[in-house]
């Protein structure tokens, strides 16, 4: 899986939107660089913090939109910043992916909106109080065999069994999980 391998793949994709009443709109990116391996992306772990539903969590990093982000990928950019240090102003936008909505009522009701980014090399990484850390992943690792698995986890509305990939000591499960997955399928399918 390349970049070209992605631009190719998100080629002609029309996002489909959603709507849900009352949820506030939020952004996240899907930052891609060329890598030894591949096409790589940058994720993060979110800091265990109290009141944070997403605490600990593995995630792309992005955030619900602010009233002084112009639109959606305004509020993109703007998180990726924050949480990561990275400067997407100059980079390569491919595509929007569909949008989509938590699955559990004990989230908050929020519509998130994929970007796809491409840059022309791993830029320095430097997080916030929000993000325990950043690091890159090949793509091509998603596909694997014995990175996909059922993950059962005790949540506030009991116990629910989740598909998420195992890197290592990391678990991808939940949004970040429902917003990979259709995307190595596009792009693997080039």
């Amino acid at each position: 899986m390349t970049l070209d391998g992605v631009r190719q793949a998100l080629l002609g994709h029309h996002p489909r939107p959603a709507e849900a009443a009352g949820a506030r709109p939020a952004a996240v990116s899907l930052v891609l660089v060329d890598g030894p391996k591949g096409a790589e992306i940058l994720l993060i772990k979110r800091a265990e913090r109290a009141g944070d539903p997403w605490s600990g969590q593995i995630a792309l990093p992005g955030g619900r939109q602010d009233p002084g982000d112009a639109d959606l990928l305004a509020t993109a950019v703007r998180e990726t910043r924050e949480e990561t240090g990275v400067d997407l102003g100059t980079a390569e936008r491919l595509g929007i992916l569909d949008d989509l909505a938590p699955r559990t009522a004990s989230l908050p009701p929020v519509i998130v909106r994929p970007f796809v980014f491409a840059m022309p090399r791993r830029p320095a990484l430097t997080t916030n109080a929000e993000v325990q850390r950043a690091f890159w992943v090949p793509l091509a690792r998603l596909s694997e065999p014995g990175v996909r698995f059922d993950v059962t986890l005790t949540l506030s509305d009991g116990a629910r069994t989740f598909p998420a990939y195992r890197l290592g000591e990391d678990v991808i499960w939940g949004m970040t999980e429902r917003i990979l997955t259709p995307f190595v399928h596009t792009v693997t399918r080039i």
